[in-house]
């Protein structure tokens, strides 16, 4: 309660029990989980459930492959959060999703520790994303037309619960970023025990770091996520034709 006597919810504390409760439970699974396949699932279905819970109806977040037009496909990705509100499914079968290239928002691989092997791997997945082809189709709408958009640029990150790292952010992973070549450059990234960053890319190709402090770490990313998905605005509207011709 408010001094006036006015309810008022804190989010700061609400995100700061949801991520004891995350790291709680992959901690646990981390333990308990000795198949490395069955821990990745564990961690990536428990940050696909958070991002469901938490954005706005207009996302959704589930592990898929991505695929275009012309019969390309992604890598399978961890964490894929793409329209629900304009674009179907393409294919789901036996709970194997894929998406169209063009409905993806942002693309997460889901690790237990941040490593220059896992930020370049997560590069590689966002890259193997970013060169789909994607279609944009034109918008009939009650005033008149909206003609076919520029496809936004795709977000690409890592999520993680802890860091090979010591400190974690220091020069060797600073190092890691800057040798992404620009397609696997990562937007944003999370480590549940040591907090979430943000880089900026520079003209030199060294990015600046936004860093969080480690107890705000999953409210960081998250309100940065939604800023960046914000600025992306709705994705283009799928050129149905374009998949029709392999009909």
């Amino acid at each position: 309660m408010t001094a006036e006597g006015k309810p008022r919810v804190d989010l700061r504390t609400v995100f700061l029990g949801l991520q004891e409760q995350m790291i709680a439970s992959l901690s646990t699974a981390r333990e308990i989980i000795y198949h490395s396949g069955a821990k990745g699932d564990a961690s990536e279905l428990q940050w696909a459930n958070m991002l469901n819970t938490y954005l706005p109806l207009r996302y959704r977040a589930d592990k898929a492959f991505v695929l275009d037009c012309e019969g390309n496909i992604s890598e399978q990705i961890d964490v894929v959060v793409y329209d629900r509100q304009y674009s179907p499914f393409l294919f789901n079968q036996n709970n194997a999703k894929y998406v169209a290239a063009e409905s993806v928002y942002a693309v997460f691989e889901v690790k237990q520790d941040l490593s220059a092997r896992n930020l370049k791997y997560a590069g590689e997945k966002g890259a193997s994303v970013r060169a789909l082809r994607r279609t944009s189709a034109p918008i009939q709408h009650a005033g008149g037309r909206y003609e076919p958009k520029t496809p936004p640029t795709l977000l690409a990150g890592i999520l993680a619960l802890g860091s090979e790292w010591n400190p974690p952010f220091g020069d060797r992973f600073l190092g890691s970023l800057t040798e992404l070549r620009p397609e696997e450059r990562l937007d944003l990234g999370c480590s549940l025990r040591y907090g979430a960053f943000e880089p900026k890319y520079l003209e030199s190709g060294s990015p600046e770091l936004r860093l969080s402090t480690p107890e705000t770490a999953l409210i960081f990313f998250f309100l940065k996520l939604l800023g960046q998905l914000q600025h992306i605005g709705t994705v283009a509207a799928i050129d149905f034709d374009e998949y029709g011709r392999v009909l």
